[in-house]
């Protein structure tokens, strides 16, 4: 889909605020309601916007531990792969999992009330996942950046 740069300014403005009244978001944009609504839903319906989310800050839950853990399976094992994915999607720790290039096959980022409940979580299920060769660990001590817009890196000048 070819996004012009009206298109470009709805999507800055929603990246920002999902929850933008339509009339509010027309304002912004400089779009009559009726206009912007139909660009908004030609941009969900092409799969331009992948949908909307609530972000819940973690510690306000008592999700307080946070690792990104590589983890390298043994390629000759039965599945493996399959299996993998089979496991991280039963798994509520693991929020979100990467295939990589390099010495780890998987990076994951998982999340725990806290350091007992993620060595619960690595000891009894992780280890225990059939082809798995190791993992390696690395603690989330703070995050500097969570969010930025990929709008930026766009072929489209906005």
């Amino acid at each position: 889909m070819d996004l012009d740069r009206t298109d470009m300014r709805i999507l800055r403005v929603l990246e920002k605020d999902g929850r933008i009244s339509n009339q509010d978001l027309a304002d912004a944009v400089k779009l009559s309601p009726s206009a912007c609504l139909r660009r908004v839903k030609i941009l969900e319906e092409q799969g331009v916007i992948a949908g909307y989310r609530c972000v819940i800050a973690p510690k306000s839950i008592g999700v307080e531990f946070e690792a990104l853990v590589h983890v390298c399976m043994r390629q000759e094992a039965d599945q493996w792969h399959e299996r993998f994915i089979e496991a991280i999607n039963e798994w509520p720790e693991v929020i979100s999992a990467r295939i990589v290039s390099g010495t780890s096959n998987y990076v994951l980022v998982v999340r725990a009330r806290n350091l007992d409940h993620y060595s619960d979580f690595v000891i009894n299920r992780l280890h225990r996942m059939p082809g798995l060769l190791s993992t390696n660990s690395n603690i989330v001590l703070s995050t500097l950046k969570l969010e930025g817009s990929i709008l930026d890196l766009a072929d489209k000048p906005p």
